[in-house]
């Protein structure tokens, strides 16, 4: 704390009083919280920092349509806030991620500043809180309890779209290599082990597929969001706000925010003591995280070698991957992806064990649970677009090393089964491993098939898709 005078002003509340710097927009409720809470050294999102001065800006416009504030405070208080939504003030934000219960340290740091900058805006010193108050006037309507989870809404939904557009991206790639890939015949694995023939381009499909349904389920979360509690208070009740402010205020939280669709909750108490919203957006990024790490490890499988393992794809080299080994090339891309859906999964466990730890009529746990939605967003956003960049677009596939995979595969006596029988397909299977042979070569030798009709059977569009058995049965007879 400073030591000259000139650089400090004095400041009061219930508990006694405290020095504040004189240059600091934030007073002595922040004071305290930073003496409090010195925990993680992480500080509010750029996005809930926008959330809560686009509240705070709907607030005041429903408070001046009503009449509840004088102009010349209502105004001012609005111009603070645009200045923080254009990129002003955002190091005033200063309270730890761990913080007091409900957010009350964060929204009392948002009073602060906007009070604090309102009051020079029409010509009074910061902390004369008789000009312009952080709880009359900032404050007025509201309380933590109805704004935190309004904020976290609103930045959550903003996340989601940008999460949403990274994984169209990443579906767009997939189906694109599906595509490029559709004629490249190789050997599919189940436990691991040789399975029946399957096409690289239909298990690129497959994880488009998958990219879609995580992407469906992500957007219908999202929309449980926009039931905004605004307007409840402290419990739900309403208490101290004007019968039209819920009505007023969330259309003007929309117009603010650019968030179209935003409707008042149909029940006020259940949107401030429940974080069930918050929980199924957490837990459909969960989901599409579990989809990706599958994802991630299979590419790492298939480009496996590039001399000793499957080799049948290869990834873009993104750097040297290793300090001792020469020209040793990583899977670098799918490796961060991995990491960062780990870290995902545990901010849902994270979340989930804070919105089951609220009590009675309010979570007091919602600082923890936004800090890790709105991370965990963002760090899949940017992981997922990176990944999309500098891995799945520059995938090649090995399309002869794909093709001697399936032709020494055990897995097509499947389909030779049904063309010589199951105890024939079954004999030469055995007799390939044991002497290691092909199977084509065996069935050849053994007169079974000729090797015409073995590459008619064994073409890719043959073996990857349904046919009639019938027609194939017709060789045995």
């Amino acid at each position: 704390m400073p030591k000259n005078k000139s650089k400090i002003r004095f400041e009061s509340d219930t508990l006694g009083t405290r020095r504040v710097p004189s240059s600091a927009y934030w007073g002595i409720q922040t004071m305290r919280a930073i003496e409090n809470f010195p925990i993680s050294g992480i500080k509010p999102t750029k996005g809930i920092i926008l959330a809560t001065a686009f509240v705070k800006k709907a607030a005041c416009l429903a408070n001046l349509s009503l009449k509840l504030i004088d102009k010349k405070r209502g105004n001012a208080i609005i111009r603070a806030v645009d200045e923080i939504l254009s990129g002003r003030l955002r190091d005033q934000f200063v309270v730890d991620v761990y913080q007091a219960g409900a957010g009350t340290s964060h929204n009392m740091n948002a009073n602060e500043v906007i009070a604090n900058r309102a009051i020079e805006l029409i010509g009074g010193k910061k902390g004369d809180y008789r000009v312009i108050h952080p709880n009359d006037h900032v404050n007025m309507s509201q309380s933590t309890n109805d704004t935190m989870p309004t904020a976290l809404r609103l930045a959550a939904f903003a996340s989601s779209g940008r999460l949403i557009s990274a994984l169209t991206g990443l579906e767009t790639t997939l189906r694109a290599k599906s595509s490029e890939f559709k004629g490249v015949i190789k050997s599919g694995r189940t436990h691991l082990q040789d399975a029946v023939p399957i096409t690289l381009g239909q298990e690129f499909g497959s994880w488009a597929a998958v990219i879609k349904s995580s992407m469906e389920n992500i957007n219908l979360s999202a929309r449980g969001l926009k039931r905004i509690g605004l307007g409840g208070t402290a419990i739900g009740t309403g208490l101290n706000t004007h019968p039209r402010f819920k009505r007023i205020v969330v259309r003007e939280l929309s117009k603010v925010s650019g968030i179209k669709g935003l409707k008042i909750a149909p029940n006020s108490f259940e949107a401030i003591n429940s974080a069930g919203d918050f929980t199924a957006y957490s837990s459909a990024m969960r989901g599409a995280s579990i989809e990706l790490i599958h994802i991630a490890n299979d590419l790492r499988l298939l480009s496996s070698g590039p001399r000793t393992g499957l080799s049948e794809i290869t990834l873009p080299a993104m750097q040297p991957g290793s300090s001792i080994m020469p020209g040793k090339v990583n899977p670098v891309m799918a490796e961060m992806l991995g990491m960062v859906c780990f870290q995902v999964i545990g901010n849902d466990l994270a979340a989930a064990l804070a919105a089951q730890a609220g009590q009675l009529e309010l979570n007091v746990m919602l600082p923890l649970i936004v800090y890790n939605i709105l991370q965990s967003s963002e760090i899949l956003t940017n992981a997922v677009t990176v990944f999309n960049a500098k891995c799945v677009s520059g995938i090649k596939a090995d399309t002869k090393r794909c093709r001697a995979y399936f032709e020494n595969s055990i897995g097509i006596a499947t389909i030779l089964n049904r063309v010589i029988g199951y105890e024939n397909a079954a004999k030469a299977a055995k007799d390939a491993v044991s002497s290691g042979k092909s199977l084509r070569e065996i069935i050849v030798e053994k007169g079974l098939l000729s090797r015409r009709e073995l590459d008619n059977i064994l073409s890719p569009v043959a073996v990857t898709k349904p046919s009639n058995p019938k027609r194939a049965s017709k060789r045995r007879r």
